[in-house]
């Protein structure tokens, strides 16, 4: 994968795909800024080399052509304040007005393009509308890890098109994270698997049995795990048609030697609400109707255990449902054993991404993934399309 340090930049147009898909509050707040400023490195990088500098990026899920409420506009001004530097927008990604804006910047100019997805031919990855892309630059860089997993014409499909391509630092960063805990990692390597579905992470799970030492399963997934073993969640979320594969994968690990940890008490709710009433259970004590919504704490401290006598530990989803604060203590308990172990630990991006800042601990993790469906990916064992398409 060929980086961004080296190419010449200088006097070039170059096109930095980004991934400023944030979160925003109703009146268009944004309300988490970290993949801003997981760029502001590479910015300050090409304008040091006097590079023009083009940003492209999607936001939200536009249904068809220009939706206000995802507009780029804010990011831009938000980008602006915290760079220090002048952002210029562009009210579209290409045409002729766009053409006209670019032409006309100087070395060190940013410009900021309005969302790709206001156009459907990106996610078709269209021929033309990559091309049209690729004519507004000289150098393309991919500095976003987090969409590098699809098939886009802004991710591959205009990386044909241009002359010189790399990779961003913060692409590097996700890259070099992954290989230093799976391609070569200190052991005992630990992997940590929560979420809601095992069909979700079924080749995670499969593909990571080639290389962990350990398996931690948390969340609702360990329902469907708790079901192959003849334990009754009652009401819990569980996949009835993959209990088999549950139970393959179980058996898979065994054979070879790879000790999997399952959840040894629970804590359910008779609802699932904030208001709902909760207890702490044994494996085989769910009341009629109830449903499990976090690891106990005999399961917390028997994952923390494992996790403690780690060396590279990665984490992917939560161990209950921690976006409800009664529902929380397992996550975070979890959480706290990764942040307070001596090891490496990569985490996950999304809702894992999430639940270490909520905790607290985000600080403490050797590195957080900007991206969860990518790293998803990564932990299949598939090449990321955007990467493959910089070779």
């Amino acid at each position: 994968m060929r980086s961004v340090q080296d190419i010449d930049v200088a006097g070039k147009r170059v096109f930095v795909r980004v991934d400023y898909n944030l979160p925003m509050d109703e009146q268009g707040n944004i309300t988490d800024d970290n993949r801003i400023r997981q760029t502001l490195d590479l910015i300050a990088y090409l304008q040091d080399r006097q590079a023009k500098i083009i940003l492209a990026s999607h936001l939200g899920r536009p249904k068809a052509g220009y939706e206000k409420r995802f507009s780029l506009a804010p990011v831009a001004e938000h980008l602006s304040t915290l760079s220090g530097k002048k952002v210029a927008f562009a009210s579209d990604c290409i045409g002729p007005v766009v053409n006209d804006q670019v032409a006309a910047l100087k070395n060190q100019d940013i410009l900021m393009l309005e969302n790709l997805r206001f156009h459907k031919e990106e996610k078709s990855n269209d021929a033309g509308f990559a091309r049209k892309l690729a004519g507004l630059c000289d150098v393309y860089v991919n500095n976003a890890f987090a969409v590098s997993h699809r098939d886009q014409a802004s991710v591959t499909g205009m990386v044909a098109h241009v002359p010189e391509a790399g990779a961003g630092f913060l692409l590097e960063r996700e890259m070099n994270a992954y290989a230093d805990a799976f391609e070569n990692p200190e052991r005992p390597l630990v992997a940590v698997i929560g979420g809601a579905k095992v069909s979700s992470k079924l080749a995670a799970l499969e593909n990571m049995l080639n290389t962990v030492d350990q398996m931690i399963i948390g969340g609702a997934m360990a329902n469907t795990f708790l079901l192959s073993q003849g334990i009754d969640t009652q009401t819990s979320l569980v996949e009835e048609d993959l209990k088999d594969t549950a139970a393959r994968i179980l058996q898979k690990a065994e054979e070879k030697k790879i000790a999997v940890y399952l959840p040894r008490d629970l804590v359910v709710g008779d609802s699932f609400a904030e208001t709902a009433r909760t207890k702490t259970v044994a494996l085989d004590a769910v009341p009629d109707g109830w449903m499990v919504m976090d690891i106990g704490p005999d399961t917390a401290d028997t994952f923390n255990q494992v996790i403690a006598k780690a060396k590279t530990i990665v984490w992917n989803g939560p161990m209950g449902v921690f976006e409800m604060p009664e529902f929380m203590a397992g996550t975070c308990a979890v959480a706290r054993g990764i942040a307070g172990a001596d090891a490496f630990s990569v985490v996950g991006g999304g809702d894992t991404g999430l639940a270490v800042r909520e905790c607290g601990v985000k600080e403490q993790m050797s590195y957080v993934s900007t991206g969860g469906g990518a790293f998803l990916h990564l932990m299949e064992g598939k090449p990321l399309p955007g990467v493959v398409a910089l070779g």
